[in-house]
């Protein structure tokens, strides 16, 4: 058997080096599974006589390395085995690993020849550019970490508001947080989010099968503006210890960037500890290979350990998400700014760029954007799932930038007239409401996903063209109502997922499967923004209202749960405690009862899963691999 395993090593080595490094790619495995057959089938001959001397052999070479408590040791190191027993049960467990060792390599090789051309060039590709970018790390050596201004780090006593009722619901909002907290920590420590009825750790495929402690990274920043800082510590203590992004998981692109990237880099603005800025980078950088595609425009997913990434199979013919590659710019300007590394500011210019040059129906951006071929897929465009943070973050980059990146506010600008224009009507009951455009008609639906817009429209409304900041404040309200709205007309006080205007039916889910909450945040989130720019009362009664009713309907022993059916009096409950939950919900909650001083607009911009970033005041400084994109 060593003999042919050498004739196979000589003659591959021989013939791979005329090859080119794809075809290298293709060989290897092809015959890296033919010798693993040949050598398992070897063992998986009858058992006769020939093949147990041989098996003693084997042994004889193998058991003096073993070291364990069933056998002794003489003084000449030599191993003593006490009965056939030992002998037989040795052998069997080599052959049980021999086994899975060949089963295993058979159904890499399988699931390979499953793949269609297109993916195995994708994976190839990947490879390729990982070996040059190895090679381009060694040869450039570490790069140093310029010196970043700190904004004022958040004291405990901040925000704390002058009345004695908002400081009681305050508190009441930290009660929560708290009690959402300790059950995690009690029973899904670790994990990445919890399953407050079963009690116990839960996880969804956007985070791969890997325990990355969603929860804790989600949560970090609620912990420290609402001063719980030994909760803060257990959480910076197990990112430190336990958080590893080496892991063989295949990931949302998307969601980790908001949740772990966005996570840590508001830790680490807020804390000043070293270690978030740390794993943040060490994060982005596995993200990277995500990039690789013929247009620029990552995949929706990628495996941190091998960079392979590829799309969502539901996703218009294996395109890309117009909200998940689009919603990348803070957190990666952030990168650039703290490692001086430019290709991170690169990466999500050049997506700009390419969408700058391309038609857009109606002004409007479709959802689906295929990676490959860099052309539009389905023609949906929503303003909810799907669609929604793209918008946010280009009204978000200009206002990170100081409102210098005047280039984001145009197209936001441009975007929003657009959407305007197709997308937003008022039903016949007088309400504000933002459809989907499908294919050239307009559906009188909206998602509660779409509900953050009422923020959004009066975050982007001083600086808006034609004197029109009073007109989107106006319309953030009506959104803002129309949401409100949709909570009020349910028995339990809480949003469905979805409601139509239509049939008479106005603000109300029809389908069953739009009648849930799971703890989002966007209705709150629209009330905190109101609240801020306008101080009317009713943000906070509504906000109040919402607090109340997941704190009588959502609230278990074990943490909080989503509900099944809104219009329900004796609900079901989903069991999953929402990391979102957390990092927003909560959040927003304890920032509307809060005095204006925390967080204020003028020195925070908040990420679409509500972890703050601080406006970066450059001033005379040029962000590295910028100068292209300004001209």
């Amino acid at each position: 058997m060593p003999v042919m395993s050498l004739f196979f090593r000589i003659v591959m080595n021989i013939f791979l080096a005329t090859l080119r490094l794809s075809e290298k790619f293709i060989l290897l495995l092809i015959l890296s599974a033919f010798i693993t057959l040949c050598f398992g089938a070897f063992f998986f001959l009858p058992d006769n006589s020939k093949h147990k001397r041989f098996d003693l052999g084997l042994e004889d070479v193998l058991i003096p390395h073993i070291d364990s408590p069933k056998e002794g040791k003489h003084a000449s190191g030599q191993v003593v085995i006490h009965g056939q027993g030992g002998h037989d049960e040795h052998r069997h467990s080599l052959r049980d690993k021999i086994r899975a060792d060949h089963e295993r390599a058979l159904q890499e090789a399988k699931e390979k020849l499953r793949k269609s051309r297109e993916e195995l060039q994708a994976e190839i590709q990947t490879e390729k550019n990982k070996v040059m970018e190895d090679l381009k790390k060694k040869d450039a050596g570490p790069k140093p970490l310029p010196p970043v201004p700190m904004p004022k780090v958040v004291s405990v006593s901040d925000g704390e508001p002058p009345e004695p009722d908002a400081k009681e619901k305050r508190d009441k909002i930290r009660e929560m947080m708290k009690h959402a907290w300790d059950s995690y920590r009690q029973y899904g420590w670790g994990h990445n989010e919890l399953k407050p009825l079963a009690k116990k750790g839960h996880s969804t495929n956007i985070f791969g099968n890997s325990q990355l402690g969603a929860t804790i990274v989600d949560a970090l920043d609620t912990l420290y503006i609402m001063g719980l800082h030994e909760e803060f510590k257990d959480g910076q203590e197990w990112i430190d210890q336990n958080l590893d992004f080496g892991v063989n998981a295949e990931v949302s692109v998307f969601e980790v960037n908001i949740r772990f990237i966005g996570g840590l880099l508001a830790a680490y603005y807020l804390s000043g500890q070293e270690v978030f800025k740390l794993k943040a980078v060490q994060l982005a950088e596995k993200l990277l290979p995500a990039f690789n595609t013929p247009t620029g425009i990552p995949w929706a997913m990628v495996n941190l350990k091998s960079g392979v990434g590829r799309n969502w199979g539901w996703a218009s013919a294996g395109s890309s998400i117009l909200a998940e590659f689009g919603t990348l710019h803070m957190e990666f300007v952030h990168l650039t700014y703290l490692t001086g590394n430019p290709a991170y500011y690169q990466k999500v210019m050049h997506i700009r760029k390419l969408l700058a040059k391309m038609d857009r129906p109606n002004g409007l951006y479709p959802n689906y954007l295929n990676p490959r071929t860099g052309r539009w897929g389905q023609h949906h465009t929503s303003v909810g799932g799907l669609g929604d943070s793209f918008y946010e973050y280009l009204l978000k980059a200009w206002l990170m930038s100081d409102k210098t990146d005047t280039e984001a506010r145009k197209t936001y600008d441009d975007a929003i007239e657009a959407i305007e224009r197709h997308l937003i009507r008022k039903s016949n009951g007088g309400l504000t409401f933002i459809g989907e455009w499908k294919n050239g008609h307009l559906e009188r639906k909206m998602g509660h996903l779409a509900c953050f817009a009422g923020g959004m429209f009066a975050l982007g409304a001083d600086g808006s063209p034609d004197d029109k900041a009073g007109h989107y404040l106006q319309l953030g309200a009506e959104i803002a109502h129309t949401c409100h709205e949709s909570y009020d007309r349910t028995v339990l006080k809480l949003g469905p997922e979805a409601f139509k205007f239509d049939s008479g039916l106005e603000a109300v889910a029809v389908r069953q499967n739009e009648k849930y909450y799971i703890l989002r945040p966007e209705v709150i989130e629209t009330y905190w923004y109101m609240w801020r720019f306008t101080h009317d009362p009713k943000y906070r009664q509504w906000g109040w209202e919402a607090a109340q009713a997941i704190d009588k309907y959502c609230r278990v022993s074990g943490g909080f749960s989503g509900v099944k059916d809104v219009y329900s009096s004796n609900p079901t409950y989903d069991d999953v405690q929402q990391s979102f939950f957390l990092a927003e919900t909560l959040k927003y909650l304890y920032l509307l009862f809060s005095s204006d001083d925390l967080m204020p607009f003028e020195s925070w911009v908040f990420n679409t899963e509500a972890h703050p970033l601080p406006v970066l005041h450059l001033g005379n400084i040029t962000l590295p691999g910028s100068e292209p994109a300004q001209r």
